[in-house]
């Protein structure tokens, strides 16, 4: 390949990054016009999420008035870790959400035609329509919340290291949590439905917010390894509580790898969806 046209397809890559980060800026722009219009559905998302976790810590702390240690975590730690949970859990709320209803009806009621004939991709036209949930909001102003209070109490004095790389921390989470979400939801395209192992790998990433140390070793290669929740919140978590960095490079190419897993899935099912004409 010559100069010239290295040049013309990094033209061509620049030029749809931008088209697609202004799409993205000007959508979200008009889902937050709409949830002003309707401010209910935000209280009620974030309402309903910030007594889920009033309930978890409560319980949390029952459990720490009877030990003060459990597998080598303190409370203002267990704290830490399920506020750094809830960080990339918002941010995939916010841009994903609409990945729920695919897997749910749009392949089997034959909605899902209408994102084949936009001029942008099919799949952030299936996004685009649900930029910024309101519930998605709750969880990330809860998880910042419960982070910055534990790490308070903690005392913690990240390094300049740690303070750098922690946002890149949760966008890897983020987009963990994103590609094992349209991997499940794009399952539909096959099953015409996949709520219920969509539904079922979410209820997993629950586990996330808890130390693995507590889980059964195959509880945690499961989460480590087959559905990579590990990497959203534990491992993160012990790099900037304790410093330890022997997962971190995992973390990175876990990231890579189930994007693009969940890519290759999306496409080919949508291939086949143009193929059958369902």
């Amino acid at each position: 390949m010559n100069s010239s046209s290295t040049k013309t397809r990094s033209t061509t890559i620049g030029s749809t990054v931008v088209r697609y980060t202004r799409l993205t800026w000007y959508l979200s722009g008009v889902s937050l016009h709409r949830l002003t219009e309707y401010r209910m559905d935000f209280l009620l998302g974030a309402g309903g999420l910030l007594l889920r976790v009033v309930c978890q810590v409560a319980v949390i702390g029952m459990v720490f008035q009877q030990v003060p240690v459990i597998a080598g975590w303190n409370y203002s730690q267990v704290l830490f870790l399920l506020g750094f949970s809830l960080l990339p859990r918002g941010l995939d709320r916010l841009f994903t959400d609409q990945l729920w209803i695919l897997a749910r009806k749009l392949v089997q009621n034959g909605e899902f035609f209408r994102y084949l004939i936009r001029p942008v991709h099919p799949l952030f036209s299936l996004l685009s329509e649900r930029f910024l949930y309101p519930d998605g909001f709750g969880e990330l102003l809860t998880g910042v919340a419960l982070t910055w209070y534990a790490a308070d109490r903690l005392d913690l004095d990240p390094s300049a290291g740690q303070l750098l790389l922690a946002p890149l921390l949760v966008l890897c989470g983020t987009l963990i949590l994103a590609s094992i979400k349209t991997a499940f939801a794009a399952l539909a395209f096959w099953t015409t439905s996949s709520f219920p192992v969509l539904y079922a790998a979410n209820q997993l990433g629950d586990f996330a917010g808890y130390p693995l140390d507590l889980y059964h070793p195959s509880l945690r290669w499961l989460l480590t390894w087959l559905l990579p929740y590990a990497f959203t919140a534990y491992v993160p978590a012990s790099y900037l509580l304790f410093g330890h960095t022997a997962m971190l490079p995992w973390l990175f190419l876990v990231t890579v790898g189930l994007v693009t897993l969940a890519l290759v899935v999306w496409h080919r099912g949508v291939d086949r969806y143009e193929m059958t004409g369902s």
